[in-house]
Formats: C-alpha cells, sequence, structure tokens
C-alpha cells in the first residue's frame, strides 16, 4: 500500500481509536492520569456537571465534547504540520500532509490497538488481560505521543541536515543536563526534608551511620540492634565522611545523592558515542537517562525514602562499563568494588557482566591476545562476582546479625525461609517458579524498565541480558512487586544494564565497535538513524515522565488533588514550622524516641529510636520503647495516622498514648508550645537514678 493510501486510512482509523482509548479512560481509569478533583475542573470549564461521572461509562455530552476535541486535534495538527514540514522540504503540501499522516499517525494506532483489546478483554472477560491493560494505559498514550512528535521531527529535517551533530561540541549541553537535574531533584529532596516529609528508616537512617560513626558508636543506626553491616554489606556513604565532617546534615547526603545520579549522563554519553560516533545522537541518549523514571525513582521512591547508598552503585557501574569496553581493566576493577560497597546486589549483575566479556572475547576461536586477555579478566571477575555474593550472603551479613539468616530472604517467603531453601525450592519446583514469574506484574516491570527507552535496549540482546537473573529475581521479590513497577529501590543494578544496552542500541545492527577502538565519524545515513533512535528514546522518556513520574515535567506534580501535588510536599507547613519548637526541647545527650518522619532530624542526639507499634530489636521486640529511653515526641499529623487517631491524640492524649496510659507513673506530658502538633513526653525519673 502506497503512503497516500496509507496516510488518509492512518489519519481516520487513528482518530477512531484514539477517541475510543479517551473514552475507555475517562470511564473506568480516569485516575490514572489525573486526580478527580483535576478532572472536576476540566468539567466545570467546559460547563459540565462532573468529569468523569463513575466508572462504567460516559455520558452523551461529554462524549461529543471529547470526540470534537480529538477530531479538533488531529485535523489542526495534520494541516499544520503539513504547512510547517513543506516550508522544510522541497515537497508540495499534499505530498507533505500525506507523509505526515502516514509517519505521524501511525503512532495513533496504538490506542486504536488497547481500545480493540480492552473491549476484547471486557467480552472474554479476562480479568488479568484487563488489569495489564489497566496498568499499562499510560504506557500506550506515551508511547504514541513520542512516536507522533518523533515523526514530525523526522520530516521536519532532511536525511543531510538530520547529521549534522556530529563535530559539534557536546560539553556545555552534558554539562547543562547534569546541573539542572542536580538542582532539580536536589531542591524537591531538600523541600521534602524541611517539611518533615523523608523517613528515617530506609533514608535518614543513613546519615545517622555517618553521625554515629564519627561519634564513635559505630557504624550503625539505633532503629536495630548491632551494626548495619548485619543488614547489607553498605559502606559507599563512608566515602563522604570527609565533607560530613565540614556539613553534618542530612541535606549534604541528598545532594551528592542527585549529583551521583545526574552524573550517570556522562558515561552514558561517553558508551553511546562509542558505539554510533554521533555526538547528537549521543546526548539525546543522556537527556533520555535522566529522563528515565526508573532512575529518577532512586532519587525520591514512591514512599519518599530519598536516600540510599545502593543509588551511587548506578554511576560506579557505568564507568566500569565504560573501562571495560576501553580495556582499562584496572580502572574497571576500582569502579567493580565501589560498586559492591553501593549494595551486594551488585555481585550478581557484576559476576554476569565478567561471564559477558568471557563470551564476547570469543576464546575457543583462537582471537587475539587483547581477546585472550579479555576472557581472562571475565573469568576472573566471573567467578569473584560470584564468590562475594556468596561470601555476603551466607557468611558475612550472618556473622554480623548474630546467625540469624538476611532479613531480605523473607521476600522470598514462597520459596523457603533462608537463601539455601529459597535457592532448593526454585530449582526443584519449577512450576512455582514460573508461575511467579510469568505473569502480568512481571510483564507490567518488564515494560516500566524498557519503554521509558523506547525499547532502545531490545536492540542490544546480548547486553541485556546481562539483567535477565536479577530481573527475575525482582519479579518474584513480593516487596519489590508492590506495586509491580521499579518505583522502590530494588531495581538500581538494573538500571546501568539497561542503559548499556541502550547506547550500545544506537549502533547499526551487529556493528558495535571492539573495545578499545577510536570511532570514526559513521556514514550519514548511519549517524541519522542513531539520531531517530535517540531521539525517540528521549521523547519516550519525557511522556512516560508526564504520566507516570512526579518531577516538574509530571501531571502529578502540577495536579492540586494528587498526593504528588507540589505544594503539599514541597513547601513547609505550619506543623514543620512548629517542629523548631520541639527540637529545641530535646538535649543533645538525650535518648529519645520518635515517631517516623520527625525522626529523622532527631538523629544528631545520644540515641535516636522509632517509636511505633512495630517490634524492634532494641525493644527485645515487645510494645515498649528501650528501657533507657528518657524523652519521647509523638508527630500528631504523622502521614500515616487514621483522622481518628489525629483526634485521639489531641483530644485525648492519656487514653491514646500507650505510655500515659499504661506507665503514668513513669512519664509526663511536656507543655510546649508547638502542642497542637506534637506529644512530648520525658521519663519521670533519670537514667542516673535508674
Amino acid at each position: 500500500m502506497s503512503p497516500a493510501s496509507r496516510g488518509p486510512l492512518f489519519l481516520i482509523v487513528g482518530t477512531l481509536g484514539t477517541f475510543a482509548f479517551a473514552r475507555a479512560v475517562l470511564a473506568d481509569l480516569a485516575e490514572l492520569f489525573l486526580s478527580r478533583d483535576a478532572w472536576n475542573g476540566i468539567a466545570r470549564a467546559l460547563g459540565l456537571a462532573s468529569m468523569p461521572p463513575g466508572a462504567g461509562g460516559v455520558n452523551p455530552e461529554l462524549s461529543a465534547w471529547l470526540a470534537a476535541g480529538i477530531v479538533l486535534l488531529s485535523g489542526v495538527t495534520w494541516i499544520a504540520g503539513g504547512w510547517l514540514v513543506k516550508r522544510r522540504q522541497p515537497w508540495s503540501l499534499y505530498s507533505a500532509s500525506i507523509a505526515w499522516a502516514d509517519r505521524g499517525w501511525r503512532w495513533w494506532l496504538l490506542p486504536a490497538a488497547w481500545s480493540v483489546c480492552w473491549t476484547a478483554g471486557l467480552l472474554l472477560g479476562s480479568e488479568s488481560g484487563l488489569n495489564l491493560l489497566a496498568a499499562t494505559a499510560p504506557l500506550w498514550a506515551a508511547v504514541a505521543i513520542a512516536g507522533w512528535t518523533g515523526a514530525w521531527f523526522s520530516l521536519q529535517s532532511a536525511t543531510q541536515r538530520e547529521a549534522t551533530g556530529g563535530r559539534t561540541s557536546s560539553v556545555l549541553p552534558l554539562v547543562c543536563l547534569v546541573g539542572v537535574f542536580t538542582v532539580v531533584f536536589t531542591a524537591m529532596n531538600w523541600g521534602l526534608w524541611f517539611n518533615l516529609r523523608i523517613p528515617h528508616g530506609d533514608s535518614a537512617m543513613y546519615e545517622e551511620h555517618l553521625w554515629n560513626l564519627e561519634h564513635g558508636k559505630g557504624f550503625r543506626s539505633y532503629l536495630d540492634q548491632g551494626l548495619f553491616l548485619g543488614e547489607h554489606i553498605q559502606v559507599v556513604h563512608v566515602l563522604l565522611v570527609p565533607l560530613h565532617l565540614l556539613w553534618p546534615s542530612h541535606l549534604l547526603l541528598e545532594l551528592c545523592e542527585s549529583l551521583a545520579l545526574a552524573s550517570c549522563a556522562i558515561p552514558v554519553y561517553r558508551i553511546a558515542h562509542r558505539h554510533c560516533g554521533s555526538r547528537k545522537a549521543s546526548l539525546l541518549l543522556a537527556a533520555a537517562t535522566l529522563l528515565y523514571v526508573p532512575l529518577q525513582f532512586l532519587d525520591i521512591a514512591i514512599d519518599f525514602k530519598t536516600f540510599r547508598p545502593i543509588a551511587f552503585g548506578v554511576p560506579l557501574f557505568l564507568w566500569a562499563i565504560d573501562s571495560m569496553e576501553l580495556r582499562r581493566y584496572g580502572r574497571m576493577t576500582l569502579f567493580l568494588l565501589l560498586a559492591l560497597s553501593a549494595k551486594e546486589d551488585y555481585a550478581i549483575v557484576t559476576s554476569l557482566l565478567g561471564l559477558w566479556m568471557l563470551l564476547a572475547a570469543r576464546p575457543w576461536q583462537g582471537t587475539m591476545p587483547e581477546e585472550r586477555r579479555q576472557a581472562v579478566v571475565g573469568a576472573v571477575v566471573m567467578v569473584l562476582g560470584a564468590v562475594y555474593l556468596l561470601v555476603a550472603v551466607k557468611y558475612a551479613i550472618p556473622w554480623f546479625r548474630g546467625g540469624e539468616t538476611v532479613h531480605y530472604a523473607r521476600y522470598f517467603e514462597k520459596f523457603g525461609e533462608t537463601p539455601g531453601e529459597i535457592l532448593g525450592t526454585m530449582l526443584t519446583s519449577p512450576r512455582l517458579m514460573f508461575g511467579e514469574l510469568i505473569n502480568s506484574g512481571s510483564l507490567q516491570y518488564v515494560l516500566l524498565l524498557l519503554v521509558p527507552l523506547g525499547g532502545l535496549p531490545l536492540r542490544s540482546p546480548g547486553r541485556l541480558a546481562v539483567g535477565l537473573p536479577l530481573l527475575a529475581l525482582l519479579c518474584l521479590n513480593t516487596i519489590a512487586m508492590q506495586p509491580p513497577a521499579p518505583v522502590h529501590h530494588f531495581h538500581a543494578p538494573l538500571v546501568p544494564i539497561v542503559l548499556w544496552a541502550a547506547a550500545a542500541g544506537l549502533a547499526r545492527w551487529r556493528t558495535a565497535p571492539s573495545a578499545g577502538d577510536s570511532t570514526d565519524e559513521p556514514a550519514t545515513g548511519a549517524e541519522a538513524a542513531a539520531i531517530r533512535r535517540a531521539r525517540f528514546a528521549c521523547l519516550c522518556g519525557l511522556t512516560t515522565g508526564l504520566f507516570l513520574g512526579f518531577s516538574p515535567l509530571s501531571l502529578s506534580f502540577w495536579d492540586p488533588g494528587n498526593a504528588m501535588f507540589w505544594r503539599g510536599l514541597y513547601v513547609p507547613t505550619e506543623r514543620a514550622r512548629q517542629f523548631e519548637t520541639v527540637d529545641a526541647l530535646i538535649p543533645a545527650d538525650a535518648r529519645v524516641a520518635s515517631t517516623d518522619f520527625v525522626h529523622a532530624s532527631l538523629t544528631h542526639r545520644e540515641r535516636s529510636y522509632d517509636y511505633s507499634d512495630y517490634p524492634r530489636a532494641v525493644s527485645n521486640y515487645e510494645d515498649r520503647v528501650p528501657h533507657d529511653t528518657d524523652w519521647i515526641v509523638i508527630d500528631i499529623e504523622h502521614p500515616y495516622h487514621s483522622r481518628d487517631k489525629i483526634r485521639q491524640l489531641r483530644k485525648e492524649p492519656y487514653r491514646a498514648v500507650r505510655e500515659l496510659r499504661e506507665h503514668p507513673e513513669e512519664w509526663k506530658l511536656v507543655e510546649h508550645d508547638a502542642g497542637e502538633y506534637f506529644i512530648v513526653l520525658r521519663r519521670r525519673t533519670t537514667r542516673a537514678a535508674q
């Protein structure tokens, strides 16, 4: 079928299919895109009673508005786009419009395909299929918008103009990308901190490690008993001690983590340029890296855990890959060791990277000395990575835990209680393993890793396979799969592998350069293709972030009805301002227990304990604070408190607070000016008296 036939067909079918997609979304899935408050605001602007009207249907008036809007959008953009293409190309208006309809509106067939699948799922009653379609609806929309926009950019530029970025300097744009990401995410992290929205557990506790280490109390927090090495072999943040001595603040750690993640753009740029030779394509992929939602979730997770040392492993591993491709194995080893210090999870991808090096060298073919050296280094890395993982999980961590098994074995509780049992069950019960592994949740996880990069990593399946075993473990991890998306931190070691595969995917099929080769500028056609692929990846990063992220480039950031609304998260409330009064009450030598979020701001004390209903080892797993606690701070408006709990704490503290209710002879209520927001208790007898 010729473009003259395809173009009008795509235009009509795509427009109708997009209307069907939008109608289905408004009927059943509207809040995946905007909050109900936002939709109702749009409805009021259109003179409608409410929007969406509820699950299961869209009223005729709304359908008319929707149809008119989509037809108008399609028609105006088709005409305007064709006219703009004509101005840049030596084509007639008819030819330009047909080309624009052919190449642009084929992407509108994606929402049409989703609509067909959705209708089929409803008719067949396929609950799992409908759930997958519902969860991935933003991805279908994101890819359609990205492809449509990318098609217009491609039509705007002739082939010879597409390949003009090869010899221009990319240093300044690259520095600007790193700087913008660092400033934006540091500002967001700091806003959460000043607004008392950063939890202590798995976030601010890492700053407590440094504080306690510097004050002779060991590498630990007082969240649980013992040194932190009983949780993870994770010490990379100790490298921040020299800076922390100058600025002992959690804000420093947030700044360093945002800068580290932003710096991932640099090795990605270097690796991409080595494979495709185009500075413009490499710069676009560097931008896609910083738009990559799974990477952004390592800076601010969905539960607002903003600092985790595992994030430092991402740029370190990327630099290790960069060094490996240049055959600078000493430097590669240093970066790999530093990445391993970010968390033992990196041992999995380290070992498999060594296997990839071994196989890529093809030693069985009698290769050259450089390839034989690569094979030897790869074999050593593969073995040492596996040994490190075994020693860390089987011996080191349990030793620091007093012989107990690693705590994250419970993430795989369906397979056993210890790493040995879990591995044995996976090997001997393949039906159970594959039943947990191959499902809609796992597919959604994979899509959310690949779609934000436009599927580019799939062009380098060998490199992408380095991450497959870790991906399988994540899909079996009950915590990582809640929700089934890379929105926590577990996927961090996968990120450099996916980005590496994406960078290699910019090259022609089977034309990746040999390691260490200098790269000449490619042919114009090859460079133009690399630029188109990188642009598509960048646009997919932008559009997926629009629907799924919560940076300033996302809808949720600006949606007043969304939990991620910027004013609710990053602007200090009266509760946050009043905390200064409480902070001043607690002396430096206090042993204080506090609820999460305020706990994060009370770690610079003699000891800082968790106050919650969660049983802790420091309390002998009993429902109480540790015996040496002399102060307690309770955040009345704690984000996890129910409305009833908040009301009880304000109106009836002697009934609502465990210590005042059960041990009034030991604790007294401290009067202070921030009593509307915080309850402060002090033990009546001092530790010396005890």
